[in-house]
């Protein structure tokens, strides 16, 4: 049986992992970059902002965004929501 074939080619040992954490620093998030930093889909979002409690957007041009500051208001009134819920419970 003969050898398997090599290649002159060879992989690169050095590949930098993908970056986990924050996203760098910005002024504000575009939807998409919201929906993937808060890990839910976008047509989540727009349910949300349909039933009144998604995050405050402004509007530049024809774009939609969400300043790094909404988006922090928002995920405190989620926690705060969160909090208040598991309070009634018990």
């Amino acid at each position: 049986m003969p050898a398997p074939r090599r290649s002159n080619v060879t992989k690169p040992t050095h590949e930098l992992p993908m970056p986990r954490g924050p996203p760098p620093p910005r002024a504000a998030f575009t939807v998409a970059e919201f929906c993937e930093a808060h890990r839910i889909s976008q047509a989540k979002y727009y349910e949300m902002k349909k039933e009144g409690w998604g995050p405050v957007e402004m509007e530049v041009g024809r774009r939609r965004l969400i300043s790094f500051e909404a988006a922090s208001v928002w995920r405190r009134e989620r926690e705060l929501g969160t909090a208040t819920s598991s309070a009634a419970a018990e």
